[in-house]
């Protein structure tokens, strides 16, 4: 596995944790527009959330709850993880 989350891994994410499809490559070409714009709703950003953290096994020490948007949430989510995660 990877150390970083690609958009391709939060696509997928957000379609089983919030329960959205979003193509990867919608993603990548609207890493700047607001999850809002994406149909994200705040719960669905929670659900997001605890799925990284389940697959982590650990309590992600930011607030990735109140990212704007995919870039900004993958930014700030791949500068927390330990190496090696």
């Amino acid at each position: 596995m990877s150390d970083r989350i690609t958009l391709e891994e939060l696509a997928g994410l957000i379609k089983k944790a919030a329960g959205i499809t979003v193509a990867p490559e919608l993603l990548k070409e609207q890493a700047d527009s607001e999850f809002g714009e994406l149909g994200i709703d705040s719960l669905g950003m929670l659900g997001i959330v605890g799925e990284l953290e389940n697959r982590f096994g650990t309590a992600l020490d930011v607030d990735l709850e109140h990212c704007r948007t995919p870039r900004e949430f993958l930014d700030q989510l791949n500068s927390a993880l330990p190496a090696g995660a």
